[in-house]
This record gives C-alpha cells, sequence and structure tokens, in this order.
C-alpha cells in the first residue's frame, strides 16, 4: 500500500535502477539492469518463469535491496504482489481507509486548516493553501469514490465489514487491487494483475491503465492485456549474452524482436555444435598424428624424426587453443515437447447434465465431452467455472442432476491454485507421484513420461526444494504431474495463470493438436482468440470481448 507520508510527485516523479544486480543464495537472478520509469510511462516487465521479474518489481518498490548498482525513487508508488498473506485480518473497509490514507488526512488536513482560517489563527492563510494545493493534487474529495467504482466493475467485496480472511483468494487479490486503482500513487508496479480477473473486470483494468497519470509496471502473462496497455516492454528472458533487452513499440515490437533473436541465437548455436565437433576432430587427428602418423621410415635420422614431431606438437597446441578461445554460444531456451497423449474415439468420456452445486454453480449446466473434442468454459468470477470443473472431474459431487464418467477413462484437473509440498526435491516427488500412477494401474511403466523430456523444467531445478521455486515453476511442476497421467480428458482451469508468455504459446498450440479432449476455463483474451472454433460454454449472459 502506499506509504502517506510521502508527498506525490507528480511530473517530476523518478523511478530508475542503473546496473543493478540480485543474487541469492549465490545463484545471479538479475544483472546488469537499467530501466527509467517516467510518470507518463507504461512498461512491461517479461520473462521465462523463475528469471527475476517479481524479484525486479521489490528491487523498484524498495522492498527489496540490491546486491548492486543504485535505485532513484521520487514520489508514491504502489505494489501489489503476486502472493498475499492468508492472515491478515483487516476489514475491507480498513483495508480501503489504508489505501487512500494520504487523501484522508489531507482532507483532515484541510478541514483543520479551515477552521483556523475561521478562528484567525497565525499564518492560517498560508496553511489552508498549503492543505488545499495538497488535497487537489491527490483529488482528495473523489478517493474514496474512486475505490467504490473500482470495487464494483472488479466484482470486489463491497462489504467494508467483511474481513479479508473470509474472503477467497481471488476477492482479496480484486479487493487489494481495487484499491490501488483508485489511490493516487506516482508509480503502480503490479505483478500479475490480470489473475483472478473477469472479462468485465479485464477491460476496466485495461482502460484504468491506459487513462491513469502516473507511471506503469506490470509482470504479466497475459498477451492481449499487454498488447493492450504496454508502450515499452523490459524483457529478462535468457539471451545469448546473459543481458536484458528493452523493445519499443509495445508487445508487437517484443514479438517481432524476439522472435528474430530467438532465431539468429538457434542458428549461432547450431553453427557452432558444428564447428566446434570439427575442431575437435582435428584436434583428434593431429593427436593421433603426433602418436604414430609422424614416425618417419627406417634409415631416416634423429634430426628428422625431431623436426617433424616439433612441427605436430605445435599443430596440436594450435587445434586446443582454437578450440578453447571460441565463445561458446549458450543453449537456446527449451521449448514444450507435449506428449503424444491417448485418445477414445466414438465415445462420450464425460457428460454433466442439468448439474447443479449448492451456493457454488446455481443455474443447471449441461456439456458433453467426446474423445478429441475441445471445449472452452467462460462467464463472470463467481459464476461456477471452477466447480465445473471440479464435477466434471470426480472430485466434487452435484447437489442435483448427473455427472458421469466413462469406465477407464482418465481424467484429470489443473487446478488454478498450486498445493505442491514446498519441502520435497521437485525430481524426487514428480518421480514418487509416477511410480504411484504404475503402482495403481493408471498408467503402464513403458508408457511413463519423463520430467526432463517435457521441456518445463530444467536439470538444476529439479534438484530444487518445492519451496525455492518461482510460482511460475511451480505452474510448470503442476503441469508436469497433470501431463504424467497420460490423461484422455485435460481438464485445465485458468490454465496461463503465473506462466510465461512462450509458454502460453506453446501450451496453446499442443492443447489444440492433441489427441486428448480438452475443456479449457479463462478469462485469458487471447486464448479465448487463439480457441474462438472451438464450442465456448458460456456459464453467464456476459460474453468477453476477444
Amino acid at each position: 500500500m502506499p506509504d502517506s507520508t510521502i508527498t506525490p510527485a507528480r511530473s517530476h516523479a523518478q523511478l530508475v535502477v542503473s546496473n543493478v544486480a540480485v543474487s541469492f543464495g549465490g545463484v545471479p537472478v538479475l544483472s546488469g539492469v537499467d530501466l527509467a520509469v517516467t510518470p507518463s510511462s507504461r512498461w512491461a516487465v517479461v520473462g521465462e518463469n523463475g528469471r527475476g521479474k517479481s524479484t525486479l518489481l521489490h528491487v523498484l518498490a524498495g522492498t527489496l535491496q540490491p546486491d548492486s548498482g543504485t535505485v532513484t525513487r521520487v514520489g508514491t508508488l504502489g505494489l501489489a504482489q503476486q502472493e498475499m498473506l492468508t492472515t491478515d485480518t483487516r476489514t475491507v473497509g480498513r483495508v480501503v481507509a489504508d489505501a487512500i490514507a494520504d487523501s484522508l488526512c489531507a482532507l483532515a488536513e484541510l478541514d483543520a486548516a479551515s477552521l483556523g482560517l475561521a478562528s484567525g489563527e497565525i499564518k492560517a492563510d498560508e496553511r489552508f493553501a498549503t492543505a488545499l494545493e495538497q488535497a487537489e493534487r491527490l483529488d482528495a474529495w473523489n478517493a474514496e469514490r474512486r475505490v467504490r467504482i473500482a470495487l464494483a466493475a472488479l466484482s470486489a467485496e463491497t462489504d467494508h465489514s467483511r474481513r479479508l480472511t473470509e474472503l477467497s483468494v481471488g476477492q482479496r487479490y480484486r479487493v487489494r487491487l481495487a484499491c490501488l486503482l483508485g489511490a493516487s500513487d506516482d508509480f503502480l508496479l503490479l505483478d500479475e494483475p490480470t489473475n483472478h480477473l473477469d472479462c468485465v473486470g479485464l477491460d476496466y483494468l485495461t482502460e484504468r491503465l491506459r487513462a491513469r497519470v502516473g507511471g506503469v509496471v506490470v509482470v504479466s502473462h497475459d498477451r492481449a492485456f499487454l498488447a493492450d496497455v504496454a508502450q515499452n516492454v523490459f524483457a529478462l528472458d535468457p539471451t545469448p549474452d546473459g543481458r536484458p533487452r528493452v523493445y519499443g513499440d509495445g508487445y508487437a515490437g517484443y514479438r517481432a524482436g524476439r522472435e528474430g533473436e530467438r532465431a539468429r541465437w538457434e542458428q549461432d548455436y547450431e553453427r557452432q555444435k558444428v564447428e566446434t565437433a570439427r575442431l575437435r576432430e582435428d584436434l583428434t587427428t593431429a593427436q593421433n598424428r603426433l602418436v604414430s602418423g609422424w614416425r618417419p621410415g627406417k634409415g631416416a635420422g634423429k634430426h628428422q624424426r625431431a623436426t617433424r614431431a616439433a612441427g605436430l606438437v605445435q599443430s596440436v597446441h594450435r587445434r586446443r587453443e582454437t578450440l578453447e578461445l571460441r565463445l561458446p554460444v549458450p543453449e537456446p531456451p527449451q521449448r514444450l515437447r507435449f506428449p503424444d497423449l491417448p485418445t477414445r474415439s466414438g465415445v462420450s468420456l464425460l457428460v454433466a447434465s442439468g448439474v447443479t452445486v449448492a451456493g457454488r454453480l446455481v443455474v443447471p449446466t449441461s456439456l458433453r465431452v467426446d474423445g478429441r473434442s475441445k471445449h472452452v468454459v467462460t462467464g463472470p468470477n463467481g459464476s461456477g467455472k471452477s466447480t465445473l470443473l471440479s464435477v466434471l472431474a470426480g472430485k466434487l459431487d452435484p447437489t442435483t442432476g448427473r455427472a458421469y464418467t466413462a469406465h477407464c477413462a482418465r481424467v484429470v484437473l489443473l487446478q488454478q491454485e498450486s498445493s505442491l509440498p514446498p519441502e520435497q526435491r521437485v525430481g524426487e516427488f514428480y518421480s514418487s507421484r509416477v511410480d504411484e500412477l504404475v503402482a495403481v494401474g493408471t498408467i503402464q511403466t513403458g508408457s511413463a513420461v519423463s520430467l526432463s523430456s517435457l521441456g518445463l523444467l530444467r536439470a538444476y531445478e529439479m534438484s530444487k526444494r518445492i519451496g525455492e521455486l518461482s510460482m511460475g515453476q511451480q505452474r510448470r511442476l503442476d503441469l508436469a504431474l497433470a501431463l504424467a497421467c497420460r490423461p484422455h480428458v485435460l481438464l485445465l482451469d485458468e490454465p496461463t495463470n503465473h506462466l510465461s508468455i512462450a509458454l502460453v504459446d506453446e501450451l496453446t498450440e499442443a492443447l489444440s493438436a492433441t489427441e486428448a479432449a480438452v475443456v479449457v476455463s479463462t478469462h485469458d483474451r487471447q486464448i479465448l482468440r487463439d480457441t474462438d472454433g472451438w464450442p465456448n460454454l458460456r456459464l453467464s449472459g456476459v460474453e468477453c470481448e476477444v
């Protein structure tokens, strides 16, 4: 939340990082970061999961001190982190009051200055003029109204007596986001702000960020949102030289520039592999000649042997130095390798007929999922999308209606929120889950999917504890565990949450191509555009603008 002790600087606000570096446990996370956010700029920060996007926001906000480099802040800022405390016992009203504390203080000071002016206090006119200027700068009279409008537009809780601990994860996020949008900070730093928003909320967030006076830095996987909002992109994607990239012309400029660099990187890497193999072969040949090939025939003198030996030794040294001096081109980022999933043609794998769940899915809903079929489920928050997927997965019994799963159909649900054991090692946990699937006969030993084959996590990440992974990396592990079951039906609840842009693109393509049946519940407008030809089950009359 904003610090009410700092005065907004408006046109004089600055947020600048210079040559910043951050490491955790000796492992570099950020290096060589230079970024200047002006009061009128809108920046997007993108990058692979675990590349330091959230870390950069914390450096900008001052909640994390860099190991080296400088950070200059002039003005006020509001920060929305990905994770929120579940132990915060404040009421919604208290959260709102804290968010607009600077405006409330300005109005209280203006009232006090007015009383002083009326009673003839010394220098009361100067005090009143200063208080009025501050209230006008903050537009303090409309602060509470701005938050109230934002709460309604984001479908957030409007009952000020409710405690945050009584709200769902999504409700808490929306209350916090509404408060930030209603406040008047010079800078907004938003980490995955589109998570937990429906189409109406996404449209409102987009409009507010485009119209607001003040700098914006967003970390987001939402491609449509970035295309609509970002003016510039700061990319923490892997690069050949390890340095971040800056792209102008918004998200379109980033996509074009990134794809071009990725293609050149892959070409350079392949050329280097060929050239390195040739140099190694030349070195081996020279070493073999040094051992045996230089020996002259019978009758040759010692001088001739020594001369030829010296030349071959020099040749070996030259080839070894050439090989050692080559600057290595690092391996390009991994790509998702979606496994071949089975299908069952000519049969209905899942059938929901007029199902409801008391208090959660109130309108009777029906859906039939056949082999290879693809479906999208949409609707505003609270309409029952996640509930329907839980009913289809057999994790929740309907109150009315009937849900049916075909015999031997493997159905897997990728839920919105991760519930992985934080203390277990990634590779060990994945292997134990696969062993369980084999032991109960869900899959055969020969059809087990190895974690390394999926291209979702690198080898060094597999040895980490799950709690050491970023939220995006944990989401990748959740996806890997779902694919390990080799499902006939894959149910995905907001699958793009926390994933990198590149992985979202690859996942969308894979879901369209896989033989398995797919049901996706999403608010992601780009996925809705990409799956426009899929049957769309809308759980309300609200239709997404895609």
